[in-house]
């Protein structure tokens, strides 16, 4: 048995030790939000925080995880989590919405460490998450809006 803590809660799994963070997850927890895309760590679909720093969760050994805080897209909150999962749903941004919890997990991040990023800031933290579907400007204004919502100045329009 492996103790991992899991969106607050100290839980075991039952998994060899090369198991990916993932398949423990949704196999094992039941946290299907977190989705598997490419399996190489490519996609980004996978994503969690591991100690608020979002990692692959597809390539990421269960061994690897010792004694870090482990959140998913079920635990994603505080202000920067509230303010994307907002934007997104009033901006609109998902198609398919497969891409998309590893997206906001990402996008969470980077508005936790830098509340007004620039384009290229938000490039750089979202590069490697894929979107099949091209929602990328949705993406990108929905992270500019959260930003406005944790600065108190949402704007009253629709974007996107």
């Amino acid at each position: 048995m492996t103790a991992l803590n899991v969106n607050g809660k100290t839980v075991q799994v039952d998994v060899e030790p090369d198991t990916p963070l993932l398949w423990a997850l949704r196999d094992e927890l039941g946290h299907t939000g977190t989705k598997y895309g490419c399996g190489m760590a490519l996609c980004g679909a996978c994503t969690v925080w591991m100690d608020g720093q979002p990692v692959r969760s597809c390539s990421m050994p269960i061994s690897a995880v010792g004694k870090a805080k482990v959140t998913t897209i079920e635990g994603l909150s505080g202000k920067a989590g509230r303010a994307v999962q907002a934007a997104w749903r009033k901006l609109d941004v998902v198609q398919c919405g497969y891409c998309q919890s590893g997206q906001i997990m990402s996008a969470a991040a980077l508005l936790a460490k830098n509340a007004k990023p620039s384009d290229a800031d938000i490039d750089a933290a979202m590069a490697g998450n894929v979107c099949r579907c091209a929602t990328y400007h949705r993406i990108r204004a929905a992270i500019h809006e959260a930003s406005a919502i944790m600065a108190g100045k949402a704007s009253e329009k629709m974007e996107g």
